[in-house]
């Protein structure tokens, strides 16, 4: 449908697979009108790595990045990467880069958390384009990425059991490939509401095959995010769909998946209950065993459909 949604970030009548306009947020979580019959840029869906591309920070460096070059092992010697600690990669969505809000909180509450290596993976240059075009990029990025970790475990010596990829709507795609190209060696992969328009159906976005354990958080699903279960363990704050508690914006919605994954590993105060189905979700009669939702937990096990409930400010 050729109908503009007039109100930014009101996707109320958004219907995945037959509407042309949605609102996507920007990296600092304002909406962006998208287009989604716009035509790809294929010069930027077959990005070459960058020299600045895997930005590290450990608790020695919390606030100044260290580049890491695949291919170049002086650049692993000569940073403050420690082969013991977990590694933690973040992966961003649509319109962001290293310095977009989720990037800089999660790797705050991950450090705070352990000690740990923190990898921000920047792909700006491709995810900076129409939302088209950057979807369309997912699958070289993803593999790009995947290529890097192994080289990365090969000379570090570190292993796939203390690997935890976390990725923010396009970039929950993009993990979930990093994840398959490296045999699904990971030992956790988070998908923080995984992106809905040109992914909903999808067999190359995240799934279950990406990891040891794949967790999903969803909270704008049937728009911005995947509704659908898709990992090991899904959990549906608050039913999982727009409203989230304090949101009035579809945006706003999608957005809360990475804050409560933030407050998540500060806290680890978010229990989901065990449902039968998504029926029970929506129905809110889920009264099963528990599971927490998000935190830092490398060795967190667990699977099926979870629901709970969330604060509508922080730390929810």
């Amino acid at each position: 449908m050729r109908i503009i949604p007039p109100v930014p970030g009101d996707n109320s009548q958004y219907l995945e697979g037959k509407s042309r306009y949605v609102w996507l947020p920007d990296g600092d979580g304002t909406p962006q009108l998208v287009d989604l019959h716009a035509p790809i840029n294929d010069k930027l869906t077959q990005i070459e790595d960058e020299s600045d591309k895997y930005l590290l920070f450990t608790r020695r460096n919390t606030d100044a990045s260290q580049i890491l070059l695949k291919d170049s092992e002086v650049s692993i010697k000569c940073s403050n990467y420690n082969a013991s600690w977990p590694l933690k990669v973040i992966v961003h969505g649509w319109n962001n880069n290293r310095n977009s809000k989720l990037n800089i909180a999660i790797t705050a509450a991950i450090l705070e958390d352990q000690e740990a290596n923190v990898i921000v993976m920047d792909w700006s240059s491709s995810a900076q384009s129409s939302y088209v075009t950057a979807a369309n990029s997912v699958i070289s990025v993803g593999k790009g990425l995947g290529e890097f970790l192994i080289w990365l475990l090969n000379i570090t010596g570190s292993s796939w059991n203390n690997v935890h990829l976390i990725g923010f709507s396009l970039g929950a795609h993009i993990v979930g490939n990093a994840g398959r190209v490296a045999g699904g060696k990971p030992a956790r992969i988070t998908g923080l509401d995984p992106a809905g328009p040109l992914w909903s159906g999808s067999t190359e976005g995240l799934n279950k095959a990406s990891g040891q354990y794949v967790e999903v958080i969803h909270t704008d699903g049937g728009l911005l995010g995947i509704y659908d279960c898709i990992a090991d363990a899904d959990f549906y704050p608050n039913g999982g769909k727009n409203p989230q508690p304090g949101c009035l914006l579809s945006t706003c919605s999608h957005s809360r998946a990475h804050e409560l994954f933030a407050s998540s590993i500060r806290t680890n105060h978010f229990v989901g209950r065990l449902c039968k189905d998504l029926h029970n979700v929506q129905n809110g009669t889920c009264s099963g065993t528990v599971l927490k939702m998000g935190n830092g937990i490398m060795s967190k096990r667990g699977g099926g459909i979870y629901l709970l409930e969330t604060g509508k400010s922080w730390p929810f």
